[in-house]
């Protein structure tokens, strides 16, 4: 991707399905002057999602898009980032699968954050897998979205030991703190 020329920060969008922290987090990095990027839009599938009351707070667009007919909507969700001008998508806990169609479209890139080191525990539960497995290690993997779920080439990744004492809520507790450095981080590669 370009390098940034002047003061011109990239429009993005962050696609959200939970609580949001990994949004909040980026609305902060996206507001310090060396930070690449502009948080323009704030899109959810769900209206239950606790993060889209940042949108409120941070004075960002929202738009909640029902994604039970998965081709209409992503027409529509393509529509509205064109007219956003949004060049880069950040998914942060969306809890949908992006098809290879709308990831072909989308001119720009769209990167994810996982809760596990990639290429280990693709999908949903990582933490409970990890403990299950009695690994030593866990962590955090800032990938490329690809058509493949979780298989994007990994941008950057976070390690970290699980304690003996860990249970599948207290490594989710580590790993988010990480995810939180981890995300920004990622962004600052991308676009250095």
């Amino acid at each position: 991707m370009e390098k940034l020329t002047g003061l011109k920060k990239i429009r993005t969008a962050v696609f959200i399905s939970g609580t949001g922290s990994n949004l909040k987090n980026l609305i902060k990095f996206s507001n310090i002057k060396k930070s690449p990027i502009s948080i323009d839009l704030i899109i959810s599938n769900t209206n239950k999602a606790e993060g889209l009351s940042f949108a409120g707070q941070f004075k960002i667009r929202k738009k909640i898009f029902n994604f039970k007919k998965i081709e209409d909507t992503e027409k529509k969700v393509l529509l509205l980032i064109k007219k956003e001008k949004i060049e880069f998508i950040c998914l942060a806990g969306f809890m949908k699968i992006l098809s290879k169609s709308f990831i072909e479209k989308f001119d720009g890139h769209i990167i994810n954050i996982h809760p596990s080191l990639l290429p280990k525990y693709k999908g949903l539960n990582t933490h409970s897998k990890v403990i299950n497995n009695k690994d030593k290690f866990t962590g955090c993997t800032v990938h490329y979205v690809a058509a493949k779920l979780d298989s994007g080439k990994i941008i950057l990744q976070k390690k970290i030991k699980v304690a003996v004492n860990d249970n599948s809520t207290s490594l989710a507790k580590k790993v988010l703190e990480q995810e939180h450095k981890l995300y920004p981080a990622a962004i600052m590669k991308i676009f250095n």
